[in-house]
């Protein structure tokens, strides 16, 4: 019948099963004590957090390239919207170059050229993170739940939390946030106000996770942003050190 064929379909993509729907409904209305249960030992209970994590960004690639009650290929107008932002820039930069006199064109052409290669440089990596969302999203991930861990690692309704068992509850919780950003993608909404609530959705469900109060995990939250802020500040420092000294080397 259509039905089981449809249900057939379903089960390809790991759907057929009510653990799928009862884990987003869960993750929706109670997600830090889904989490809880799930490490706790109902896992046969509840849909896996990585294969739910794929294919979430499967569906959200679905979605923003044209799946959505608008039609519009949401994923290409951002790009474009960047490129264009950055053209504007690089044709300033040119225009301001073009009118400098031709002894300080002369003088720093070798300044320009490598300017203008870091430009292009920047712009395959803006391309290259646009394109591998996923593992950027997986990367970030494993980065903010270092700082995160040393935080909730001795919480009172996980004393004992091991970092595999916190990984696992952020992947769960950006499972979260992606499917409220799919959503919204689907109804064509702003998502810079999705982008506002996702760190409300995260409070929410570490909260329910560690025990901890809703000031305390705000406040942990915002320390783990900090030093990965000011830890990816000191890498841009350092690379911009090195890079100077480089184009002073090569200039000269």
């Amino acid at each position: 019948s259509l039905k089981a064929a449809f249900l057939l379909f379903l089960d390809v993509w790991g759907l057929g099963n009510r653990g799928m729907f009862r884990s987003i409904r869960d993750l929706l209305l109670r997600p830090g004590y889904m989490i809880r249960d799930y490490l706790g030992g109902m896992q046969m209970a509840y849909f896996p957090p990585f294969k739910m994590f794929f294919l979430l960004a499967t569906f959200s690639i679905l979605v923003s390239s044209g799946f959505n009650l608008k039609g519009e290929n949401q994923l290409s107008k951002a790009i474009e919207s960047y490129e264009k932002g950055f053209d504007v820039v690089q044709q300033e930069s040119n225009q301001i170059s073009d009118e400098e006199d031709e002894d300080y064109k002369k003088k720093h052409a070798k300044t320009i050229e490598i300017g203008k290669k870091i430009n292009s440089v920047v712009k395959s990596f803006i391309k290259f993170l646009t394109d591998h969302q996923t593992l950027v999203e997986l990367f970030w991930l494993l980065i903010l739940s270092l700082p995160l861990y040393t935080l909730f690692k001795d919480s009172p309704a996980i004393p004992d939390l091991y970092y595999p068992e916190f990984f696992v509850a952020m992947v769960y919780i950006t499972n979260l946030m992606n499917i409220v950003s799919t959503v919204a993608s689907f109804l064509c909404i702003n998502l810079v106000a999705i982008g506002l609530i996702s760190p409300l959705l995260s409070i929410i469900a570490l909260k329910q996770l560690s025990g901890y109060s809703y000031f305390r995990t705000t406040l942990s939250l915002i320390a783990s942003i900090v030093i990965i802020g000011i830890a990816c500040m000191i890498i841009v420092v350092m690379i911009g050190i090195v890079a100077g000294f480089m184009l002073a080397n090569y200039a000269s």
